[in-house]
């Protein structure tokens, strides 16, 4: 996986939590996976088409996920419900437009599928049946991953 697909959406994800979040986005020390990945409370799993194909797995824990929709919309939330995923399922879909788009500087054209929200953790999640990278993020209300199961077509 070449370094502009893993920068397209770092950099996405950075802009989107500036901007519709007011929050800074630090890079962790990113990892291989082998297929299967760790959950955490709140994920969403965001296909990609195109010139590169495959899967992002946003994962995110459930006082980060409350948070990030207190911010949002000012309201209080205690619980994931429908509302609470549909606003994360928004704020992973505007991150792989943005990181689409992104793409398209390095001569990449790709869509993104409409996102699926999974709650709940699980042990693992299986998405690949070949390596992906793992992006840890860290914010001041939280720390989330990315997961990248990205091929050149």
């Amino acid at each position: 996986m070449k370094a502009e697909s893993i920068n397209a959406f770092y950099s996405a994800t950075q802009d989107v939590f500036h901007l519709m979040l007011d929050l800074g986005v630090e890079r962790g020390e990113i990892k291989i996976v082998d297929g299967l990945v760790s959950s955490k409370d709140a994920n969403v799993i965001l296909g990609v088409t195109g010139d590169l194909k495959g899967t992002i797995l946003f994962s995110f824990p459930k006082n980060m996920t409350l948070e990030m929709v207190k911010i949002m919309s000012g309201m209080e939330m205690n619980t994931i419900d429908g509302f609470v995923s549909s606003a994360l399922g928004e704020v992973a879909n505007i991150i792989g437009g943005n990181a689409a788009t992104n793409l398209t500087t390095h001569n990449y054209i790709c869509d993104i599928v409409p996102p699926q929200v999974i709650v709940g953790q699980y042990e693992s999640l299986s998405l690949a049946n070949r390596n992906a990278l793992q992006i840890p993020l860290v914010t001041d209300i939280g720390e989330f991953d990315i997961n990248i199961f990205l091929a050149e077509k």
